[in-house]
């Protein structure tokens, strides 16, 4: 059971360790968040890292204090990350380098700072995490001032991070004053976090969002365009058109082709191709039920959906529903 418990709870320390390395390395979007990011991981990293350590090995005191210090690193640069990604700030002051003032001191005089049993060194320990309870309450704080200004994807993408860090907070404060006991189960949870954030750096656009932090679109024009777009798609039904391209949508409205990919990315967390697809397969659903359609072959409808041909029509019928266009037409017909 050790042996399992020593592995789950490592493996999230393997994992954060090849995200930092990723982040680093990564050469495409805002670079600069990108490494805030990796330090925010690299500072959990080393909390965590240190309580897996702690448990199997005799740590001494000052071992113990430079694995506490992590926390110090991650709450600036989360509350950094959040900056950059919701604010777009262009230039991001030197001053703010400040903020990791009491992070460089802890490390320090981390031979000086006891560590063990008694009042002040939980009194130490406590400070840590209150000064982590700072940034997550300014993360937070950007979080509500730009709900309504930054892009959906990032704005939920940045609340899913403050939010795992504010769980590892809970359970290490949790754990300190006794009503969670389990100490090692912070690794763990630790663990499953980290797949889960690398995950969705995968599944979520975040990267891709940021390749619009130069647009002149801002968010209430991101909204008023996409409103356009759905009145194009749902009243005048352009996504009937098989030749249908973002060229033929931006002139429509007056944009650049490229507004309009960041204005469907931005409001529906979909691609141009993924948005139009949904139009036309809904109206596929209707024609495979339709009594006037009965007789007609599965080429017909894909042909008066939009689509340019079966097989493209048959492999996003069956994407979006798991089933292929006759098994939904025999599954539903009434007629």
């Amino acid at each position: 059971m050790d042996s399992l418990i020593m592995v789950l709870s490592s493996l999230g320390i393997a994992q954060a360790v090849f995200l930092c390395v990723y982040l680093l390395s990564l050469k495409k979007g805002n670079r600069k968040a990108n490494l805030f990011l990796a330090f925010v991981l690299l500072g959990l990293t080393i909390r965590i890292g240190k309580s897996i350590l702690n448990v199997y090995l005799d740590l001494e005191p000052w071992q113990r204090n430079l694995g506490i210090s992590g926390v110090m690193m991650a709450g600036p640069f989360l509350w950094f990350y959040g900056r950059l990604l919701l604010g777009k700030e262009k230039i991001f002051s030197k001053h703010n380098y400040w903020h990791l003032l009491p992070f460089v001191l802890f490390v320090c005089f981390c031979f000086y700072i006891p560590n063990g049993y008694g009042a002040f060194p939980n009194t130490s320990y406590l400070l840590a995490f209150s000064h982590l309870a700072i940034y997550l309450i300014m993360s937070g704080a950007l979080l509500f001032n730009y709900k309504s200004k930054a892009s959906k994807s990032v704005w939920h993408w940045y609340l899913i991070m403050v939010m795992g860090v504010v769980f590892i907070w809970i359970f290490y404060m949790g754990n300190l004053f006794g009503l969670i006991p389990y100490y090692i189960g912070g690794a763990i949870f630790f663990s499953f976090l980290l797949y889960a954030f690398s995950f969705l750096l995968l599944k979520r656009p975040v990267f891709a969002m940021e390749k619009y932090r130069n647009s002149s679109i801002d968010v209430s024009s991101s909204k008023k365009y996409m409103q356009e777009i759905q009145a194009l798609f749902e009243k005048e039904t352009i996504y009937l058109d098989s030749e249908l391209n973002m060229s033929k949508v931006a002139q429509k409205l007056g944009i650049r082709s490229r507004d309009v990919s960041q204005v469907i990315n931005e409001n529906e967390q979909q691609n141009f191709s993924e948005f139009v697809n949904q139009y036309r397969i809904a109206k596929a659903k209707d024609l495979l039920i339709d009594t006037s359609y009965a007789q007609e072959k599965i080429a017909t409808v894909a042909y008066d959906c939009g689509f340019g041909n079966v097989t493209s029509f048959n492999l996003a019928f069956k994407a979006a529903t798991q089933l292929t266009p006759s098994q939904y037409r025999n599954k539903f017909y009434q007629g």
